[in-house]
């Protein structure tokens, strides 16, 4: 029967259909506010919870050398935003307990000769102990410590004295050094929010958008309309169209939702042309809409839904790149992230926003993100033709 409607009137239904949505849609409040508040909550959670940046460390003192060159080195470590004083200790047991209980995070021990080896011109030797059970926290904090330390150095030579204050290594006793001088591009300050902020940008946009198509989806069925809907001279094509119109034009305000709050609340800037970046989510958009409808088809209710997509979609995030670079993954793990929208979502906004990159550099990622939207969004539809045949 759907075969013999005239093509002229499938604009005029399928224009009925998507207003029939938005409708549905918009008495659906729960659905209007999962659009909105919970995308804005978590990237600003993501963006200043999941800061790398390591500050206020506890820094427990041992100083048995209790002169002014002494204090000026713990004052240095403490007024720095990276410490903070941790407690002041009279033996090496009392610092080790403090630092085993996790009172501690750091320590700092001068020996009893610091200042007179100071003022003699000898090499002296400060300890610098650090709690490694967060490997990265300790990382960070030895560089930190190793900052001051220089800092340190400039202000004694100021007053004549020319200390040698450094961290012990095995190549000390090498008569030849190379000295580093780093350069670093795009991000100078080292502000590890942008590089957060533009990953997860791509985890939200899946997640919720697989999330609201499958509700959405789910809802539709549970209230029988899609049986009423085949009763109408549509045709399934027609249907499916106008499901998916009204969720990608809602979920796109989300995309400049979350745009103006990288840009203005973060502060990333905007290097490149940002229409790479909105087009970037379109397809992106479209990859969580076919993993939602997907998802929709293979279930029953909302409750068998959210336990499938929780097998799905934190594979997807973990396996994206979005808070830890695809390099530090297992050699064996990283191809699989070529299969992963938003990996190539997040170098599309990274590029595009941060290094001021071209559509002639972001093409391979486009393409992906294109041939994984068109497979999600084909096999979706041929599932859901199958259902309402």
């Amino acid at each position: 029967m759907n075969s013999t409607l005239p093509k002229h009137n499938f604009w005029h239904r399928l224009f009925v259909l998507i207003t029939k949505e938005f409708n549905q849609i918009r008495r659906d409040r729960r659905l209007a506010i999962s659009l909105i508040i919970p995308p804005t909550l978590q990237l600003l959670l993501f963006g200043f919870a999941l800061d790398s940046t390591v500050s206020n460390l506890r820094l427990g003192v041992l100083d048995d050398s209790k002169t002014p060159e002494s204090r000026e080195l713990i004052a240095k470590l403490t007024e720095s935003k990276s410490f903070r004083a941790g407690g002041y200790f009279l033996d090496v047991r009392s610092l080790e307990n403090s630092i085993s209980r996790g009172q501690t995070d750091a320590a700092i021990v001068i020996p009893y000769d610091f200042a007179r080896d100071l003022h003699r011109g000898r090499q002296t030797k400060v300890q610098f102990i650090l709690n490694a059970v967060n490997a990265n926290n300790a990382t960070i904090g030895q560089g930190y410590a190793e900052g001051v330390l220089v800092s340190y150095n400039l202000s004694l030579a100021a007053q004549g004295i020319h200390p040698e204050i450094r961290r012990v290594a095995a190549s000390d006793s090498m008569k030849g050094s190379v000295h580093l001088s780093p350069a670093f591009l795009f991000n100078p300050g080292l502000i590890t929010t942008w590089f957060v902020v533009t990953g997860t940008f791509g985890t939200l946009l899946v997640l919720n958008g697989s999330l609201v198509a499958s509700t959405a989806m789910i809802k539709e069925r549970e209230a029988g309309t899609v049986e009423q809907l085949l009763m109408t001279p549509t045709g399934t094509t027609e249907i499916i169209m106008a499901k998916i119109t009204p969720l990608f034009v809602l979920l796109s305000g989300t995309v400049f939702l979350a745009l103006g709050l990288i840009r203005f609340v973060f502060g990333v800037p905007i290097r490149g042309n940002v229409l790479l970046v909105i087009a970037g989510a379109a397809l992106c958009l479209l990859c969580g809409i076919g993993i939602g409808t997907f998802i929709a088809t293979f279930t029953r209710s909302a409750g068998q839904a959210q336990l499938l997509s929780f097998f799905v979609n934190p594979p997807l995030a973990s396996l994206s790149g979005a808070l830890s670079p695809v390099e530090a993954m297992p050699k064996w793990l990283q191809p699989v992230t070529n299969l992963n929208p938003i990996c190539h979502f997040g170098i599309i906004t990274r590029g595009a926003m941060v290094k001021g990159s071209t559509f002639g550099d972001l093409w391979p990622s486009f393409l992906a993100l294109m041939l994984i939207a068109s497979l999600l969004m084909g096999f979706s539809a041929l599932r859901f033709r199958k259902q309402l045949g």
